[in-house]
């Protein structure tokens, strides 16, 4: 007999008589082995079963889930939580102080995602503690914790820690951020994106705080077109093209289509159609993706087929300057040999390296162009690499 398959199939004779043997054992060697499918099993699916389990729960048997902790899946953390809240004395409190003090892993997070349905100042030390471990699950549980807590002095933290050099370490403080879900760190995250050698990394969390689209009707209009293109320029290799769902791309898309043309929404669109024509003629793009997401890319690169390239091309040119934070993306869209070599006469080095490979890569970086280009880097690594050309 296939339990699972009774646990996740629509008959209720089928699927009760497991959840609540789950329950009530409790069975630990069984809610292991349905963790072990969260990779083969729809959301939708999950989510069904998370009620299954939760409708099972009742105030006799509730304290039998503390067992099933010792094991985690994100699909079944909120069930979990929310249902001891749900019944939580002071007793069941200070047994879960206990365990985010010094249970396993497993269940200090979800000990963590507990103390964000029961406000506890007593658990402040150790959600502090935890808030950056390398468990991404317990540290994103610990931020929605503090956040619940108005730790103002976690969130303070936070943003000091992305002014930090290390790359790895403003990532982290950006993680936090998000998961702390105060927008007014806005404007910093998009500060230490535009800075950030992870700058794809830190623009594919900035949606899970705030949504992109949304943010096209605000003050943050091109800082949210800029974290859309850092995601493009991501995909597949950072970050899973089935993340456009979540992302709202479709939508997004389809509000700058509708805007009068500037740089940034030029670039943004323009890079966009190049990225989903590639998506949809080579296979290997969507070979492993579900059907919601192969969809979602033939709808959105539907969308982008109505564009009139030309009706673009001012607005991107106007984004070939040093300070622009379009500028590596126009570069990249730019047909025109002549504009690209223009920058080569700059100030921005980074720019002119930027400048000559594109050059060589379209097989015109002369010998004039990679003279001029050389005569205006002094910094020896960018001169190392652009002498290498």
């Amino acid at each position: 007999m296939d339990l699972i398959k009774d646990l996740t199939g629509k008959d209720p004779k089928g699927y009760e008589p497991v959840a609540s043997r789950i329950v009530n054992a409790p069975d630990l060697n069984l809610f292991s082995k349905l963790i072990e499918k969260d990779d083969f099993l729809f959301d939708f699916v999950k989510h069904n079963v998370a009620h299954r389990l939760a409708d099972a729960c009742n105030n006799s048997n509730f304290m039998n889930l503390f067992k099933l902790m010792k094991v985690y899946s994100p699909s079944y953390d909120e069930f979990i939580a929310s249902t001891i809240a749900q019944y939580a004395d002071e007793g069941v409190i200070n047994k879960m102080l206990d365990v985010l003090e010094a249970g396993s892993e497993a269940e200090k997070t979800y000990a963590a995602s507990f103390f964000s349905y029961i406000e506890m100042p007593k658990a402040m030390k150790y959600l502090r503690q935890y808030a950056y471990s390398e468990n991404t699950y317990l540290a994103a549980n610990c931020a929605r914790a503090l956040s619940k807590l108005e730790d103002e002095d976690s969130y303070n933290k936070a943003l000091e820690k992305l002014k930090s050099e290390d790359s790895f370490e403003q990532y982290a403080a950006v993680k936090f951020l998000v998961n702390f879900q105060n927008k007014d760190a806005l404007t910093d995250l998009f500060t230490t994106m535009k800075k950030s050698a992870m700058a794809e990394n830190i623009a594919a969390e900035i949606p899970f705080l705030c949504s992109l689209n949304f943010l096209l009707n605000t003050e943050y209009n091109d800082d949210a077109i800029l974290a859309f293109c850092h995601i493009l320029n991501g995909l597949v290799e950072l970050i899973p093209i089935s993340q456009i769902i979540d992302y709202e791309f479709y939508m997004m898309i389809d509000s700058m289509l509708k805007t009068t043309p500037t740089g940034p929404v030029a670039v943004a669109l323009l890079m966009a159609k190049e990225k989903f024509e590639l998506f949809t003629e080579n296979e290997e793009y969507l070979y492993d993706e579900d059907k919601n997401t192969k969809n979602e890319v033939n709808d959105i690169n539907i969308l982008l087929k109505t564009i009139d390239i030309n009706y673009y091309l001012s607005p991107l040119y106007e984004e070939l300057y040093e300070d622009s934070d379009f500028i590596y993306f126009a570069m990249e869209l730019v047909q025109d040999e002549e504009a690209i070599a223009l920058l080569l006469n700059g100030e921005n080095q980074t720019v002119i390296l930027k400048a000559m490979t594109i050059l060589k890569s379209k097989n015109k970086l002369s010998e004039e162009y990679k003279q001029l280009g050389l005569s205006n880097i002094t910094d020896a690594n960018i001169k190392s690499v652009a002498e290498a050309l």
